[in-house]
């Protein structure tokens, strides 16, 4: 390559990268200077850009084991079902995955405020599991009483995860993210009653019947959309929340015969009531959750349907079954002064298995940890975590973990408008 063309190359480089700083510059200028097309209201309020996140290091040491694409959290549903099922215990990790970055906006229009926020993080779940990732938290916009996108299910209550470093958080903890438009009827500050139709999904145990023939042909349908909705209270003194959910969940036997189909379906349902209590300057958060299929709204638990033997009729030998499951959180959060905090707290899940599923299905697990998290100062949060993870199955067999995490995390946001 010649010289001549080495320089051309150089610099058409610098014009694009001029051209892209211009066009980023243009663009908050813009969003600034079009404050007279969407303030049509009376008061003075201009639209405002809100660009967040962070960088955080997770590093520690674990005394047991645990299936490796989950290396970093604790999920006591990841924790072996049989001795050394992931090896041999103790293992060193190190990550970056809770690392985030986010874009908020609030525009002021003649209808009300339009609020967005798009919202990404680097945990890789799903066939990113193990990955660092970039992985989609939120992608909702709400104008008025209306709301639509991915966020926050109204069965949950987001306040009611711990201050704690730990990435995965409570077992037991109602917390799912999910694709919903939803409807407020009412809100007063942080009280409101909230309405959603959400993207339904969930999952089946085949147990000691799964590899048969029979079962091959056997696929779920949704026929309806998740029904979900909460009312919470809150005050000075913090607030309550009771949240519901139903769905329906059908399987289609796509072998059936006059002779066998094992077509059918469930109702799945749950009841939360969940708390936060202020004490002073610091609070005690609370949950309990009861419920049947619904394993796919929380934090972390198994399928959501079980396989129950129906020997007495011979055309469908094997029925499905909503698992029921109890789940509590309770938690503390200290807040010692502006440079300490900690953070302690329990958590247990339990299911009620079918008699179809297998001997190492989850029955059983509890989660704990304490921390002491030092800010020297505004944005920056260092400081170790003690935690525990256990886990028992259907057939007695249990399982605990030990862990200590160090974490580093450093904020930044920067504000256009408002």
């Amino acid at each position: 390559m010649t010289r001549q063309k080495l320089q051309g190359y150089w610099t058409a480089g610098r014009r694009r990268l001029r051209f892209a700083t211009s066009a980023v510059a243009a663009a908050i200028l813009l969003f600034v200077a079009s404050v007279p097309v969407w303030a049509q209201e009376p008061t003075n309020t201009m639209p405002e850009l809100d660009i967040y996140g962070f960088a955080m290091l997770d590093t520690g040491y674990q005394f047991g084991q645990n299936h490796p694409d989950w290396f970093d959290v604790v999920r006591p549903t990841k924790l072996p079902s049989f001795t050394d099922e992931f090896g041999k215990d103790g293992h060193y990790f190190a990550g970056v995955r809770q690392s985030r970055f986010g874009v908020k906006s609030d525009i002021p229009t003649t209808a009300g405020h339009i609020k967005t926020i798009f919202e990404f993080e680097l945990f890789g779940t799903g066939v990113d599991a193990g990955q660092t990732t970039f992985r989609l938290r939120h992608a909702y916009g709400e104008l008025g009483k209306f709301g639509a996108g991915q966020t926050w299910s109204p069965f949950m209550d987001p306040d009611v995860f711990p201050n704690s470093i730990e990435y995965w958080g409570p077992t037991a903890m109602v917390f799912f993210r999910n694709v919903q438009a939803r409807y407020i009827p009412w809100s007063k500050g942080d009280s409101r009653l909230v309405i959603a139709i959400e993207r339904p999904g969930a999952s089946s145990d085949q147990g000691v019947y799964a590899g048969r023939v029979e079962l091959g042909g056997v696929t779920g349908r949704f026929p309806a959309p998740d029904i979900s909705g909460h009312y919470r209270l809150a005050g000075s003194k913090g607030h309550i929340q009771i949240a519901g959910i139903y769905r329906r969940i059908n399987w289609d036997d796509l072998n059936a015969t006059p002779a066998l189909d094992l077509t059918g379906s469930a109702n799945g349902w749950g009841i939360n009531l969940s708390s936060n209590i202020k004490l002073a300057k610091h609070v005690v958060r609370l949950q309990y959750v009861h419920g049947e299929g619904i394993q796919n709204y929380m934090n972390d638990a198994p399928a959501d349907i079980g396989v129950e033997a129906n020997p007495s009729n011979p055309t469908q030998p094997l029925l499905g079954k909503a698992l029921p499951l109890d789940g509590v959180v309770a938690f503390l959060d200290l807040n010692w002064s502006e440079k300490f905090t900690t953070s302690v707290g329990y958590s247990r899940l339990d299911i009620d298995n079918s008699s179809g599923q297998a001997g190492d299905a989850f029955k059983s697990g509890q989660y704990a940890l304490g921390n002491i998290l030092y800010y020297p100062v505004k944005g920056v949060m260092l400081g170790p975590e003690v935690q525990w993870g256990y886990r028992e199955n259907k057939n007695g067999f249990n399982v605990s973990d030990y862990r200590i995490q160090f974490s580093a995390k450093y904020n930044f946001s920067f504000k256009v408008g408002g």
